[in-house]
């Protein structure tokens, strides 16, 4: 999995590509969020656009990234999930947990309500 990072109107953009299977990555994701609450940078949409696979740790990871941020008084969301994605979060009923948006523009459009 790689991670970029990128600032788009005052929210945070982080794009996964790849297979979201936690490991090394979770702390790498981890840390970016500290980071970013470290910055006040509280709002955060992760665009999954380019994920492939997701498995229950790749899901502990968006939960932790969420808790992280709420913790924070931020709040993350999620954007562009494939339809493969989209079903893992309704099976696990995180649809009920996490904003979930067609694109990055309307997860942005989200925070200047």
């Amino acid at each position: 999995m790689k991670i970029r990072t990128t600032e788009q109107y005052g929210a945070v953009v982080i794009e996964l590509k790849g297979n979201v299977m936690g490991g090394p990555e979770a702390a790498e994701l981890s840390d970016a969020l500290h980071k970013l609450v470290e910055e006040k940078k509280l709002h955060v949409i992760i665009d999954l656009s380019e994920v492939k696979f997701m498995n229950s740790s790749g899901l502990g990871m968006l939960i932790s990234g969420y808790t992280t941020m709420k913790n924070a008084g931020g709040n993350l969301v999620l954007a562009n999930a494939t339809e493969k994605i989209h079903s893992l979060l309704m099976i696990t009923k995180l649809v009920t947990i996490f904003e979930n948006y067609d694109s990055v523009e309307d997860a942005v459009k989200s925070y200047s309500k």
